[in-house]
């Protein structure tokens, strides 16, 4: 079942100029927590409602296109590798039978072995301050991420230094609120293939790969993502994971999202902006 989809909403402000106070209107975009679950099937392919529920993680996020952010994030945490794996994705419902949108299950098919204790380490490493950059980057590697290939994408630098721009017209809510992240797919013409936006700039990540997840289209070795704001390491980790070959942003990268990139074979580009971009790794793909 689908979610009534509700981005923003409408508040009542007091506005204030050095002339004036009045009373005004204005939207600003939601914030709620989702829960999400995995649901494995015992040993000998048990029905869903002898499952083994397990919650994985709890994450801010703007309500809209829940299914595929639990998937990204599955996805780019190496918990799930192909569409085939899952079973459903539903909402869950309380024991009154009512449906809790702010929480969603993912259900495996039976077989599907899942190293829980590897994923809460992981899940921690990735929302901590001060962790040991050495192992994150071999985090990565453990979960089996190849380098991307060459010969796969290569960007006209014009188009490389329009794509922030492609990616503010299709923001629609931040045109609202100004208060979303975005995160969007573009091909070597610069013409958007899907473009997701949220509260959390990893959330729009998550959102887009994993629409890109359940539609069958991983690895994306044909397709730049390009980011509203700065580029975290974790950002280039999930690129990695889902095959692309080209990040760009229009702020800054994090040193480490710079090695990482460079480890993986990933050109990334940051300060995108006023027709000009500073490329950091993989300079080969951009003309």
């Amino acid at each position: 079942m689908a979610r009534p989809t509700k981005s923003i909403e409408t508040v009542k402000i007091q506005r204030r100029t050095p002339d004036s106070t009045a009373r005004a209107r204005d939207v600003v975009s939601i914030e709620e927590p989702m829960e999400i679950r995995l649901a494995i099937p015992g040993a000998s392919g048990t029905a869903p409602r002898e499952d083994r529920v397990v919650s994985i993680a709890v994450t801010m996020r703007t309500p809209g296109e829940d299914f595929e952010l639990a998937a990204g994030f599955l996805v780019t945490e190496g918990v799930l590798t192909a569409r085939e794996q899952v079973r459903e994705l539903t909402y869950c419902r309380s024991g009154r039978g009512d449906q809790e949108y702010n929480i969603v299950e993912v259900r495996l098919q039976p077989g599907i072995q899942v190293d829980l204790e590897r994923l809460s380490r992981n899940v921690y490493t990735t929302s901590s301050c001060g962790v040991c950059g050495k192992a994150s980057l071999e985090a990565v590697e453990v979960q089996g991420c190849a380098r991307v290939p060459d010969g796969t994408l290569v960007v006209d630098g014009q188009v490389l230094a329009s794509l922030p721009r492609r990616l503010l017209e299709e923001q629609d809510d931040f045109t609202r609120t100004g208060g979303l992240h975005a995160a969007g797919l573009f091909d070597e013409a610069g013409s958007a293939l899907l473009v997701r936006e949220d509260v959390g700039r990893h959330n729009a990540v998550d959102k887009v790969l994993g629409a890109s997840f359940l539609e069958g289209r991983l690895p994306l070795l044909h397709a730049a993502l390009v980011v509203s704001g700065r580029v975290s390491f974790e950002v280039v980790q999930k690129a990695v994971v889902a095959g692309v070959p080209i990040v760009a942003a229009v702020g800054a990268p994090t040193s480490l999202a710079v090695e990482l990139a460079r480890r993986f074979n990933v050109t990334l580009a940051g300060f995108v902006r006023d027709g000009g971009y500073n490329l950091y790794s993989g300079e080969d793909r951009v003309r």
